[in-house]
């Protein structure tokens, strides 16, 4: 299997995960303090949207360059 074959297949299952997710979070930790042995730190959680259409356009995408790669060779 070639790389082109790889990447198409991970767009179409990063494009099924878009659309059946719709978002992913993640936590980052944006101030800490440190006074003597007290240690203290604020995590402020992040939540990204995927919009519908990028999804999709993985998935064409995907199936686009798939298609196109099995033609070629």
């Amino acid at each position: 299997m070639d790389a082109v074959k790889i990447v198409a297949i991970l767009l179409i299952v990063g494009g099924g995960a878009g659309l059946l997710y719709g978002k992913f979070s993640y936590t980052t930790e944006t101030h800490e303090i440190k006074i003597g042995t007290l240690d203290m730190s604020v995590a402020e959680k992040e939540t990204v949207n995927i919009p519908l259409w990028a999804g999709v356009a993985a998935i064409v995408g995907g199936g686009a360059l798939l298609l196109f790669a099995s033609k070629k060779g």
